[in-house]
């Protein structure tokens, strides 16, 4: 039978092992929250592949436009009878063309 002052000692002990308890809980917690955060960085959301994907549409079309102004550049140029702006105008054309959706080059 349990006496009168280890009875006592118990309970003024069970404040003290409050920690402990959360002390262990959060050991044993811990390799499941590691594991969690490794998931988290190794994936990568919908949305964050949406993301990616419009930044790289608006590069291509940046691209795009820079090299469709160029064409017309030297294709006005090439009309005033410069040569070498008829060769850069197809260049120009040629880039357009890999660029353009649809298209199977890829840059």
């Amino acid at each position: 039978m349990i006496t009168r002052p280890a009875l006592i000692l118990a309970i003024a002990a069970v404040p003290l092992l409050s920690g402990c308890v959360r002390t262990v809980a959060s050991v044993v917690t811990a390799p499941v929250r590691v594991a969690g955060k490794a998931v988290d960085w190794t994936t990568t959301s919908q949305s964050e592949s949406d993301e990616k994907r419009g930044r790289q549409l608006r590069k291509q079309e940046e691209e795009r436009g820079k090299l469709d102004r160029q064409y017309q550049k030297h294709l006005r140029e090439c009309r005033a009878g410069t040569e070498s702006s008829c060769e850069k105008a197809r260049d120009d054309y040629s880039d357009i063309q890999a660029l353009s959706p649809g298209s199977y080059q890829q840059r």
